[in-house]
């Protein structure tokens, strides 16, 4: 039974308010009862394989003039706090080849976890291109970490 589920970034969703033509979206989903807090805790808790493909990025982007280092403030994992309600997180920064947000939202019975990433120029759609296999696999284990009752996370 798969309990990750591919699906529409709901209707109230603070991240519409991002979401321009040409943008890349993607949401998944799953049943839980977990406050948006514990929630976003658990998503943003990267297992180490996940925490070693950001290093790895990190080292190759040097080069590129990336940024490397998150912006500093509140945080969950590791990702700044950009704006967030009661049922809302959203996680992210811009940068010079793409801006990005992460929104966690919790309904009671529901937890979505969505990205939205605006392409900046030609680096951007690259780089989007050549992490789209390694995104698709870190969010997946994020739901999964939301939807496992045994997880040692907060």
């Amino acid at each position: 039974m798969t309990r990750t589920v591919k699906t529409e970034l709901p209707r109230h969703s603070l991240l519409h308010s991002y979401i321009q033509e040409g943008d890349f979206v993607d949401c998944y989903k799953c049943a839980t009862t977990l406050s948006v807090d514990t929630a976003a805790a658990r998503a943003m808790a990267f297992p180490f394989w996940a925490g070693w493909l950001l290093r790895l990025r990190n080292i190759l982007v040097a080069p590129l003039g990336l940024t490397k280092e998150v912006p500093e403030g509140d945080k969950i994992g590791p990702f700044p706090i950009d704006q967030r309600n009661e049922q809302e997180i959203i996680l992210g920064f811009d940068d010079s080849h793409l801006n990005f947000r992460i929104s966690i939202l919790t309904t009671g019975t529901e937890a979505y976890c969505a990205t939205w990433v605006r392409r900046n120029n030609w680096l951007g759609r690259i780089y989007l291109a050549a992490i789209m296999p390694f995104h698709i696999l870190i969010v997946r284990n994020a739901v999964s970490q939301i939807w496992r009752p045994d997880s040692k996370h907060p």
